[in-house]
């Protein structure tokens, strides 16, 4: 009996983990700006950050151009969420696919509108071409 009691709280404190680990769909309700989204899940709405990528702020030139584009891609739209970890904001990190597919972190790098973030993937070599292809091209920034 004694065994079995300690091994529940241990139990417990992995639950949350294993649920946060999920990966879930839902209908993007907000795009804050080119790299934040807020997706509802459960009821409620969700905020969500693009895993590996960085978008001009609000008020920093093409700023909201990236918050168009992001809108254009996603606002209204089931997407799924391929979830990573929390930020120190607590916001989900998640890649975003599409119903086709496509995987929304990407197509934003690849059309210029952000930038492969170096110190969140430094080895991400898709995302390094998919940027290299932008500059290359002009592209957006």
């Amino acid at each position: 009996m004694r065994k079995l009691a300690c091994a529940f709280p241990i139990a417990s404190l992995l639950i949350p983990v294993c649920i946060f680990a999920a990966d879930f769909s839902g209908p993007v309700v907000s795009v804050l700006d080119g790299d934040t989204i807020e997706v509802l899940h459960n009821n409620h709405s969700e905020r969500i950050r693009l895993n590996s990528i960085d978008c001009p702020e609000k008020g920093q030139a093409f700023g909201n151009r990236a918050k168009q584009a992001t809108s254009a891609l996603v606002f209204g739209k089931e997407v799924t969420l391929l979830t990573h970890s929390l930020d120190k904001y607590g916001r989900t990190i998640a890649d975003i696919l599409l119903p086709n597919g496509t995987n929304v972190n990407h197509a934003l790098v690849k059309a210029g509108w952000c930038w492969w973030y170096r110190k969140y993937a430094p080895g991400d070599t898709v995302l390094e071409q998919l940027e290299k292809s932008a500059r290359d091209g002009r592209k957006g920034l």
